[in-house]
């Protein structure tokens, strides 16, 4: 053990030491690309970050309207999928039909580290705007309350990248809605497909030997379809989307070009080097790839970054173990209708 992190344990029993530790390695992290001889520092922080923020030690808080100004602000500040509009817009997210949790340590009594926004309906959503609608109307009725979906979450410390904390964070979120709501059977993500619109225009390759990951002619010849209906290479995505496109006019044959490639990405690709970092995070989580939304995210980020397609990630609590190891071993478990979604 370098005795780097022996000292680096010695100053962390100082007063505060552990939030100044975390922003020593946000920083360190912005220096690496010049400074390559800090890597062996950041790799002694990140082994004793996971220790010392082990999902044991901490600490699952629900954030309300009560919570304290200084929080809802950093909530605002921090999140980093659906960004909040003002104080009207967090008011909303905190409506007795949607439920924000955060994990704290005790060492950072006041500083949220990761947090997720849920939203609690009678069926599982396909478009995100009536969830993040400040002016929704607010379903008070707990009978209606069917799903838990999850929306959004979001990283608040940089210095804590890459220690695993969300995964445990949703696992414990659900067994809680599911306690306080027995009524609540199904679990689920509605996730954006970032880096989707890139992978196209790059060619749409998921081959990856080191994953044994190859496609069979029958999916090699439906991606070749699918690229040459949406010839990016003589027209760029951002072209298309400046003169106008929308997948409200969008061609059958675009939609089910765009809806094979996404499905090939997600459902075969996921496990590999260059696979999609946020089914990455779900699928690896032990979740079920149930569902590719046409049309779920029409906000200008959204299309241009997944053709406004988004992502339907299931959590069956009795299965995620299982589907934990089987992704370990680059096993996809998705269902029959994103499988459908493959012929074109």
């Amino acid at each position: 053990e370098p005795p780097r992190q022996e000292l680096l344990r010695r100053i962390n029993r100082a007063p505060n030491a552990t939030a100044a530790l975390v922003r020593l390695r946000a920083e360190l992290l912005t220096q690496l690309a010049d400074h390559p001889d800090f890597r062996a520092l950041d790799a002694d922080l990140h082994h004793l970050f996971t220790s010392w923020f082990n999902p044991g030690f901490l600490e699952l808080h629900e954030i309300t309207w009560d919570s304290s100004a200084q929080l809802l602000e950093k909530i605002i500040q921090h999140e980093a999928v659906h960004a909040i509009d003002g104080w009207d817009d967090l008011r909303r997210r905190l409506q007795p039909d949607r439920r924000c949790f955060a994990f704290f340590h005790p060492q950072l009594p006041n500083e949220p580290l990761i947090f997720v926004e849920v939203a609690l309906l009678p069926e599982i959503p396909a478009v995100i705007a009536p969830l993040v609608d400040k002016k929704a109307e607010t379903v008070h009725q707990t009978s209606q309350y069917k799903v838990a979906a999850f929306y959004s979450i979001s990283n608040c410390e940089p210095g804590l990248r890459g220690v695993s904390m969300g995964n445990f964070l949703i696992k414990r979120v659900a067994e809680q809605l599911h306690a306080e709501f027995p009524g609540i059977k199904t679990f689920v993500t509605l996730s954006p497909i970032p880096g989707f619109i890139d992978w196209v225009a790059a060619g749409a390759d998921i081959s990856d030997e080191k994953a044994g990951i190859q496609l069979k002619p029958a999916l090699r010849l439906a991606r070749e379809q699918s690229l040459e209906t949406l010839d990016l290479a003589s027209r760029s995505w951002a072209e298309r989307l400046s003169a106008g496109w929308h997948p409200d006019t969008a061609s059958e044959k675009e939609k089910s070009a765009l809806l094979c490639l996404a499905s090939i990405y997600l459902a075969l690709g996921s496990a590999g080097r260059n696979g999609n970092p946020v089914a990455k995070f779900h699928l690896g989580n032990g979740a079920k790839l149930h569902q590719i939304n046409w049309a779920g995210d029409l906000s200008k980020k959204g299309l241009r970054q997944s053709a406004s397609l988004m992502v339907n990630y299931l959590y069956d609590l009795s299965s995620v173990e299982e589907n934990h190891e089987r992704f370990t071993h680059g096993e996809i478990d998705y269902s029959r209708a994103v499988g459908r979604l493959m012929q074109v």
